[in-house]
């Protein structure tokens, strides 16, 4: 059983930056994949980010954020962080943290469903 907790939204202003936390709560053994998914207001969830725990540290991530997010794990916290700079308004959004038993898998790492494990989000807001 895994829970999630995210941390770390709040405002920004355009062109700012933002440290998102996901905690994972019990240990994780194996690989695990975490992934960061947002929801914008009224819109359909979309993967952010995601990244294999344990596996070496790939990480996949959603063309509109890269060169901007960066994912990334800290084992020792049980936490993956999302490190976001030059945030843009269309960033704003709810951010999930979700995970799944298994390695992410390129194809199909950003498709809500597959994962078993969400958090309660952060919101993340710019303006």
């Amino acid at each position: 059983h895994v829970q999630l907790v995210e941390s770390g939204g709040g405002s920004a202003q355009a062109g700012g930056s933002l440290r998102l936390s996901c905690e994972a709560s019990g240990a994780i053994f194996g690989n695990y994949c975490i992934g960061w998914f947002r929801q914008p207001l009224g819109k359909e969830r979309e993967g952010v980010a995601a990244i294999t725990t344990g596996g070496g540290g790939a990480t996949l991530d959603a063309s509109s954020v890269k060169g901007r997010f960066t994912i990334s794990q800290d084992n020792a916290k049980n936490t993956v962080y999302l490190q976001m700079s030059d945030l843009e308004p269309e960033d704003t959004a709810m951010y999930y943290c979700a995970a799944r038993g298994a390695i992410c898998v390129g194809a199909f790492w950003d498709i809500a469903g597959i994962f078993g494990y969400w958090g309660h989000g952060t919101q993340v807001t710019v303006s």
